[in-house]
Protein backbone atom coordinates (compact mmCIF):
# COMPACT_ATOMS: atom_id res chain seq x y z
CA UNK A 1 0.00 0.00 0.00
CA UNK A 2 2.96 2.35 0.83
CA UNK A 3 4.49 2.07 -2.44
CA UNK A 4 1.11 2.77 -4.36
CA UNK A 5 0.26 6.06 -1.90
CA UNK A 6 4.03 7.16 -2.36
CA UNK A 7 4.36 7.14 -6.57
CA UNK A 8 3.81 11.15 -6.97
CA UNK A 9 7.36 11.74 -3.94
CA UNK A 10 10.48 11.63 -4.33
CA UNK A 11 11.34 10.51 -0.66
CA UNK A 12 8.62 10.15 1.48
CA UNK A 13 9.67 11.75 5.02
CA UNK A 14 6.51 11.15 7.54
CA UNK A 15 2.87 9.95 7.38
CA UNK A 16 0.56 9.71 10.00
CA UNK A 17 -2.99 8.46 9.82
CA UNK A 18 -6.82 9.83 11.34
CA UNK A 19 -9.72 7.75 11.56
CA UNK A 20 -10.30 8.09 7.65
CA UNK A 21 -7.31 10.13 6.38
CA UNK A 22 -3.96 10.15 6.11
CA UNK A 23 -1.29 12.72 6.02
CA UNK A 24 1.86 12.43 4.04
CA UNK A 25 4.92 15.02 3.66
CA UNK A 26 7.88 14.70 1.12
CA UNK A 27 11.27 16.02 0.45
CA UNK A 28 9.36 17.82 -2.50
CA UNK A 29 8.21 20.01 0.03
CA UNK A 30 4.58 19.51 -0.12
CA UNK A 31 2.48 17.98 2.43
CA UNK A 32 -0.72 15.52 0.92
CA UNK A 33 -4.06 14.40 2.07
CA UNK A 34 -5.31 10.90 1.57
CA UNK A 35 -8.20 9.13 1.77
CA UNK A 36 -7.36 5.75 3.58
CA UNK A 37 -9.92 3.75 2.50
CA UNK A 38 -9.87 4.52 -1.40
CA UNK A 39 -5.92 5.37 -1.20
CA UNK A 40 -7.10 8.48 -3.24
CA UNK A 41 -5.23 11.91 -3.42
CA UNK A 42 -7.46 14.57 -2.03
CA UNK A 43 -5.33 17.48 -1.99
CA UNK A 44 -1.90 18.50 -2.39
CA UNK A 45 -0.66 21.49 0.34
CA UNK A 46 2.14 23.91 -0.58
CA UNK A 47 3.84 26.26 0.94
CA UNK A 48 6.85 24.98 2.67
CA UNK A 49 10.33 26.26 1.36
CA UNK A 50 11.76 22.76 2.21
CA UNK A 51 11.82 19.31 2.53
CA UNK A 52 9.03 18.23 5.01
CA UNK A 53 10.30 15.89 7.92
CA UNK A 54 7.31 15.09 10.17
CA UNK A 55 3.30 15.88 9.88
CA UNK A 56 0.91 14.86 12.63
CA UNK A 57 -3.21 14.98 13.07
CA UNK A 58 -4.36 17.07 16.06
CA UNK A 59 -6.67 14.45 18.68
CA UNK A 60 -10.03 15.57 16.85
CA UNK A 61 -8.19 15.51 13.65
CA UNK A 62 -9.71 19.09 12.63
CA UNK A 63 -5.59 20.17 12.46
CA UNK A 64 -2.51 19.11 11.43
CA UNK A 65 0.82 20.71 11.39
CA UNK A 66 3.47 19.67 9.41
CA UNK A 67 7.45 21.12 10.34
CA UNK A 68 9.89 20.92 7.48
CA UNK A 69 14.00 22.16 7.12
CA UNK A 70 12.87 25.68 6.18
CA UNK A 71 12.79 25.92 9.65
CA UNK A 72 8.83 26.47 10.48
CA UNK A 73 5.79 24.62 11.23
CA UNK A 74 2.72 24.80 9.31
CA UNK A 75 -0.99 24.22 10.83
CA UNK A 76 -3.50 23.15 8.47
CA UNK A 77 -7.03 22.88 7.99
CA UNK A 78 -8.01 18.85 7.74
CA UNK A 79 -10.61 19.30 5.59
CA UNK A 80 -9.62 21.35 2.78
CA UNK A 81 -5.77 21.35 3.49
CA UNK A 82 -5.62 25.14 3.90
CA UNK A 83 -2.98 26.92 5.81
CA UNK A 84 -4.29 28.34 8.95
CA UNK A 85 -0.52 29.42 10.67
CA UNK A 86 3.17 29.83 9.77
CA UNK A 87 4.88 29.54 13.03
CA UNK A 88 7.92 30.81 12.98
CA UNK A 89 10.50 31.16 15.82
CA UNK A 90 13.28 27.94 15.30
CA UNK A 91 16.11 28.83 13.25
CA UNK A 92 16.58 25.58 11.86
CA UNK A 93 15.46 22.08 11.10
CA UNK A 94 12.12 20.79 12.99
CA UNK A 95 12.25 17.50 13.55
CA UNK A 96 9.35 16.75 15.71
CA UNK A 97 5.88 18.17 16.20
CA UNK A 98 2.94 17.15 18.01
CA UNK A 99 -0.49 17.91 19.55
CA UNK A 100 -1.19 17.45 22.73
CA UNK A 101 -4.57 15.28 23.53
CA UNK A 102 -7.18 17.75 23.68
CA UNK A 103 -5.60 20.31 20.86
CA UNK A 104 -4.94 22.95 22.84
CA UNK A 105 -0.87 22.77 22.45
CA UNK A 106 1.30 21.92 20.08
CA UNK A 107 4.80 21.51 20.27
CA UNK A 108 7.75 21.47 18.24
CA UNK A 109 11.37 20.74 18.33
CA UNK A 110 14.76 20.31 16.23
CA UNK A 111 17.63 21.17 15.69
CA UNK A 112 18.17 24.38 17.49
CA UNK A 113 18.22 22.19 20.68
CA UNK A 114 14.85 23.95 21.62
CA UNK A 115 10.95 23.34 22.65
CA UNK A 116 8.98 25.76 21.24
CA UNK A 117 5.20 25.55 22.63
CA UNK A 118 2.47 27.20 20.48
CA UNK A 119 -1.14 27.93 20.54
CA UNK A 120 -2.24 26.17 17.47
CA UNK A 121 -5.68 27.86 17.03
CA UNK A 122 -4.27 31.16 17.18
CA UNK A 123 -0.82 31.01 15.83
CA UNK A 124 0.86 32.01 18.84
CA UNK A 125 3.84 31.24 20.63
CA UNK A 126 3.41 30.63 24.33
CA UNK A 127 6.81 29.04 26.02
CA UNK A 128 10.21 27.46 25.21
CA UNK A 129 11.72 25.27 27.17
CA UNK A 130 16.00 24.75 27.45
CA UNK A 131 17.30 21.64 28.81
CA UNK A 132 18.79 19.93 25.74
CA UNK A 133 22.16 20.26 24.28
CA UNK A 134 21.64 18.29 20.70
CA UNK A 135 18.67 17.85 18.22
CA UNK A 136 15.55 16.89 19.58
CA UNK A 137 14.02 14.08 17.42
CA UNK A 138 11.11 13.00 19.36
CA UNK A 139 8.20 14.96 21.42
CA UNK A 140 5.17 13.00 22.97
CA UNK A 141 2.29 14.59 25.34
CA UNK A 142 1.09 12.78 28.25
CA UNK A 143 -2.51 11.70 28.48
CA UNK A 144 -3.68 13.68 31.06
CA UNK A 145 -1.61 16.67 29.70
CA UNK A 146 0.11 17.14 32.55
CA UNK A 147 3.43 16.42 30.70
CA UNK A 148 5.44 16.89 27.68
CA UNK A 149 8.29 14.33 26.83
CA UNK A 150 11.10 14.81 24.46
CA UNK A 151 14.15 13.02 23.46
CA UNK A 152 17.48 14.13 21.67
CA UNK A 153 20.52 13.03 20.44
CA UNK A 154 22.62 14.15 23.72
CA UNK A 155 21.35 10.35 24.73
CA UNK A 156 18.85 12.35 27.16
CA UNK A 157 14.85 11.99 27.57
CA UNK A 158 13.49 15.25 29.37
CA UNK A 159 9.86 15.06 31.03
CA UNK A 160 8.56 18.79 31.19
CA UNK A 161 5.82 19.67 33.66
CA UNK A 162 3.33 21.71 30.99
CA UNK A 163 1.85 24.11 34.75
CA UNK A 164 5.10 24.07 36.90
CA UNK A 165 9.16 25.09 35.35
CA UNK A 166 9.63 21.65 36.84
CA UNK A 167 11.63 19.06 34.47
CA UNK A 168 13.02 15.69 34.87
CA UNK A 169 15.99 14.72 32.83
CA UNK A 170 15.97 10.39 32.33
CA UNK A 171 19.77 8.92 32.01
CA UNK A 172 20.67 5.98 30.66
CA UNK A 173 20.51 5.78 26.74
CA UNK A 174 24.06 5.43 25.50
CA UNK A 175 23.14 6.28 21.82
CA UNK A 176 20.92 8.96 20.39
CA UNK A 177 16.96 9.15 21.78
CA UNK A 178 14.81 8.49 18.58
CA UNK A 179 11.57 8.00 19.53
CA UNK A 180 9.26 8.37 22.84
CA UNK A 181 5.71 7.43 23.65
CA UNK A 182 3.67 7.67 26.93
CA UNK A 183 0.46 4.73 27.72
CA UNK A 184 -2.85 6.12 28.93
CA UNK A 185 -1.71 5.33 32.38
CA UNK A 186 1.34 7.27 32.68
CA UNK A 187 4.23 4.93 31.92
CA UNK A 188 7.09 6.54 28.91
CA UNK A 189 8.42 4.59 26.56
CA UNK A 190 11.48 5.96 24.67
CA UNK A 191 13.75 4.06 22.06
CA UNK A 192 17.35 4.63 21.08
CA UNK A 193 19.55 4.28 18.49
CA UNK A 194 22.02 2.08 21.15
CA UNK A 195 19.16 -0.65 20.59
CA UNK A 196 17.21 -0.47 23.36
CA UNK A 197 13.96 1.04 24.67
CA UNK A 198 13.47 1.81 28.13
CA UNK A 199 10.05 2.47 30.38
CA UNK A 200 9.88 4.77 32.83
CA UNK A 201 7.62 5.78 35.34
CA UNK A 202 6.78 9.09 34.77
CA UNK A 203 5.62 10.70 38.01
CA UNK A 204 9.01 9.68 39.25
CA UNK A 205 11.16 9.21 36.31
CA UNK A 206 12.74 5.92 37.62
CA UNK A 207 13.00 2.71 35.41
CA UNK A 208 10.69 -0.05 34.86
CA UNK A 209 11.68 -2.30 32.12
CA UNK A 210 14.89 -2.02 29.99
CA UNK A 211 13.81 -3.80 26.56
CA UNK A 212 16.87 -5.31 24.83
CA UNK A 213 16.17 -7.83 21.94
CA UNK A 214 16.41 -5.48 18.75
CA UNK A 215 19.17 -5.87 16.53
CA UNK A 216 19.17 -2.14 15.09
CA UNK A 217 18.66 1.64 15.64
CA UNK A 218 15.37 1.58 16.99
CA UNK A 219 12.77 3.95 15.16
CA UNK A 220 9.34 4.37 16.34
CA UNK A 221 7.29 2.82 19.39
CA UNK A 222 3.72 3.21 20.49
CA UNK A 223 1.63 1.82 23.34
CA UNK A 224 -1.86 0.50 23.07
CA UNK A 225 -4.80 2.18 24.41
CA UNK A 226 -5.24 -0.46 27.54
CA UNK A 227 -1.54 0.21 27.86
CA UNK A 228 -1.24 -3.76 27.87
CA UNK A 229 1.15 -4.28 25.36
CA UNK A 230 3.93 -1.76 23.51
CA UNK A 231 4.95 -2.34 19.67
CA UNK A 232 8.65 -0.98 18.91
CA UNK A 233 10.23 -0.88 15.44
CA UNK A 234 13.57 -0.54 14.28
CA UNK A 235 15.53 -0.06 11.20
CA UNK A 236 15.76 -3.93 10.04
CA UNK A 237 12.26 -4.34 9.61
CA UNK A 238 11.54 -6.23 12.47
CA UNK A 239 8.14 -4.91 15.21
CA UNK A 240 7.92 -6.49 18.56
CA UNK A 241 5.52 -6.79 20.63
CA UNK A 242 6.02 -6.59 24.51
CA UNK A 243 4.07 -7.36 27.09
CA UNK A 244 3.77 -4.06 29.65
CA UNK A 245 3.08 -5.98 33.09
CA UNK A 246 5.98 -8.46 32.69
CA UNK A 247 8.68 -6.30 30.23
CA UNK A 248 8.91 -9.73 28.13
CA UNK A 249 8.54 -10.11 24.25
CA UNK A 250 5.30 -11.95 23.13
CA UNK A 251 5.47 -11.22 19.57
CA UNK A 252 8.23 -10.65 17.14
CA UNK A 253 6.74 -9.63 13.43
CA UNK A 254 8.59 -9.15 10.30
CA UNK A 255 7.22 -8.08 6.63
CA UNK A 256 8.56 -6.96 3.49
CA UNK A 257 9.37 -3.46 5.19
CA UNK A 258 12.69 -2.03 5.79
CA UNK A 259 13.78 1.11 7.66
CA UNK A 260 9.94 1.11 9.48
CA UNK A 261 9.50 4.57 10.79
CA UNK A 262 5.79 5.12 11.93
CA UNK A 263 4.07 2.29 13.66
CA UNK A 264 0.48 2.65 15.82
CA UNK A 265 -1.96 0.36 17.22
CA UNK A 266 -5.99 0.66 16.31
CA UNK A 267 -7.91 2.38 19.14
CA UNK A 268 -8.98 -1.31 19.96
CA UNK A 269 -5.43 -2.66 20.54
CA UNK A 270 -6.24 -5.50 17.64
CA UNK A 271 -4.63 -4.19 14.58
CA UNK A 272 -1.50 -2.15 13.81
CA UNK A 273 -0.13 0.14 10.94
CA UNK A 274 3.37 0.48 9.99
CA UNK A 275 4.77 2.88 7.56
CA UNK A 276 8.00 3.19 6.13
CA UNK A 277 10.41 5.19 3.89
CA UNK A 278 10.03 2.62 0.63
Amino acid sequence: MWSRIATDFNQVSEKYFSAHRSVVGSDDCDVCVWDVGSGRRLVKAKGHTGPVKVCVFSADSRLFASGSTDGTVRVWDTGKAHCLHVLEGHSRTVETVGFSYDSQLLASAGWDHTVIMWNPKLGQLTKKLLGHKNVIKTCAFSYNGEYLATGSWDFKVIIWSLHTKQQETLHGHTGNVSCVAFSSIGMLASGSWDKTVRVWDSRNGTLIFLLEGHNSHLTALSFSLDAILLVTAAEDGKLRVWDCENGKCKRTLKGKLNNITSCQFSSLGTIMIAGTHE
